[in-house]
């Protein structure tokens, strides 16, 4: 098959990561899966996104095995890869992770970004929760696989497509969509709703969140079958 669809679509969302301000150094990846085939393409490990081409982009399954690519892939591919055996059925089909300063804040304060205002409920139907904190025996065993299941473990009672974001605790955010634009936008929108949080928060420490009737208001005039935000 000819992959460069996605190679291109994962080479133009890794491109954006640093003019988003999503990213420092190299502390940040974007995949993107073909759901026909169950291939999905992904950052090169360490590689500086200057460098980057459609061409370097890595393929893999999802059994983990490349199918395209001579350097090797994201550490975080297993992470990666766990969310697509997971949520590709929802549609979810590209995954973004990013070490972006705010949502870090919150990360590695171990607690759930709030949903304070109409700008998170546009895009996150409640709060973006925190996972707990991984035990030693996942963190030696293998370690972003676990990452990826206590990911999954934290959504047992949520819903991936109405909350796009998860922080993963002492780690950092990571994001998804229908879309490799639409993760990116996902990743943005968590970072900067994460940075209205921390001076709401500052301001007004005993906020308790924007009420239930405007958020479903805000979250599903732009998702879902009655949504009417944008153009058709």
């Amino acid at each position: 098959m000819n992959y460069q669809a996605i190679r291109e679509a994962c080479y133009e969302a890794n491109r954006k990561l640093p003019a988003t301000g999503l990213v420092d150094l190299t502390f940040g990846n974007v995949s993107v899966l073909d759901p026909d085939s169950g291939i999905f393409a992904i950052k090169p490990s360490g590689v500086d996104y200057d460098a980057l081409t459609p061409e370097n982009m890595v393929l893999l399954d999802l059994d983990g095995r490349i199918v395209e690519g001579e350097l090797r892939p994201s550490s975080d591919t297993p992470t990666h890869r766990r969310l697509y055996c997971a949520w590709a059925d929802q549609g979810v089909v590209s995954v973004v992770h990013t070490h972006s300063r705010n949502a870090v804040a919150f990360a590695q304060s171990g607690r759930d970004l709030p949903c304070l205002g109409t700008t998170h409920c546009d895009y996150f139907n409640g709060p973006v929760p925190v996972t707990r904190i991984m035990s030693v025996n996942e963190v030696d065993g293998d370690y972003e696989w676990e990452t990826g299941n206590v990911i999954v473990e934290r959504f047992a009672d949520l819903d991936p497509t109405e909350i796009p974001a998860i922080l993963v605790q002492h780690h950092g955010p990571f994001a998804w969509g229908t879309s490799a634009n639409k993760s990116v936008e996902n990743a943005r929108a968590l970072e900067i709703v994460a940075d209205m949080a921390l001076k709401s928060l500052a301001l007004n420490p005993d906020l308790t969140g924007a009420p239930d009737h405007l958020r479903n208001k805000h979250f599903f005039r732009k998702h879902g079958a009655s949504a009417y935000y944008g153009q058709r």
